[in-house]
């Protein structure tokens, strides 16, 4: 699984499954982009791993995500890999959602991933190579209480990295998405343990899942190893949802 010196960019860097993204590609030795919003998380990121790149972007500005890709590519010395992790959260019951947070919710996860696929493409299809690994979420299949714009933004996602699989499978570029469980993150640990013991109930491995095991998934679709998988989602949940 070599994985050295390919040129990876990361969004959504600084949360639980992003940094350990940016690990587990950086013991692989890649040449790694960690971006997200904010400034003081990505430079102790850097402080971690100090061979990587860092770059605070906001998602939601549509307009500039062409360029935030030229200067990705400028950086890196190319673009081989594209992991769109990046994402917010708005819930609300859907009588009580207002327009306004159903469309920064599509916004960030839904458009703004698709125009960091577009971009990136371009770049990739100059060298006939890339991988863009795009995390959807176990609710894009089975939907969530409170989350009507969370898992309508996740399951969009799914089905236009399909359209983008199928559009570029000749031109050597591969396009997946990861769906992860319920994950042990910053978020999860805010999580009320009775409901908490009541989720892992319903997750027939018995427990949340780690940063790692959605980067391991990563990590493989990156590599050479995973070439003849395209357009296809694979489940990280612990058996929560089988496809």
């Amino acid at each position: 699984m070599n994985l050295k010196n390919k040129k990876v960019l990361i969004t959504g860097a600084t949360g639980g499954i992003g940094f350990s993204l940016v690990k587990k590609f950086s013991e692989h030795g890649s040449k790694i982009c960690a971006s997200g919003t904010n400034q003081q998380k990505l430079d102790n990121l850097k402080k971690e791993f100090s061979d990587i790149t860092i770059k605070q972007f906001r998602l939601e500005e549509h307009d500039k995500i062409e360029s935030f890709i030229e200067s990705v590519e400028k950086d890196l010395g190319g673009l081989d890999v594209l992991i769109n992790n990046a994402g917010i959260t708005l819930d609300s019951l859907s009588i009580r959602l207002t327009e306004e947070n159903w469309k920064k919710v599509l916004d960030i996860n839904l458009t703004a991933s698709f125009l960091m696929c577009k971009y990136s493409i371009k770049k990739m299809l100059k060298n006939k190579f890339g991988k863009i690994i795009n995390i959807s979420s176990i609710v894009g299949h089975t939907g969530n209480i409170g989350q009507a714009n969370y898992s309508a933004s996740k399951s969009g996602m799914v089905a236009f990295s399909k359209s983008l699989a199928i559009e570029y499978a000749k031109k050597n570029i591969n396009i997946n998405c990861i769906s992860p469980g319920f994950i042990k993150t910053e978020m999860t640990d805010k999580i009320n343990e009775e409901f908490k013991k009541n989720l892992i109930s319903k997750i027939p491995s018995g427990d949340l899942g780690t940063g790692d095991d959605v980067s391991n998934c990563a990590v493989f679709l990156a590599s050479d190893m995973a070439n003849y998988i395209n357009g296809e989602t694979i489940h990280v949940n612990g058996g929560m949802y089988m496809a």
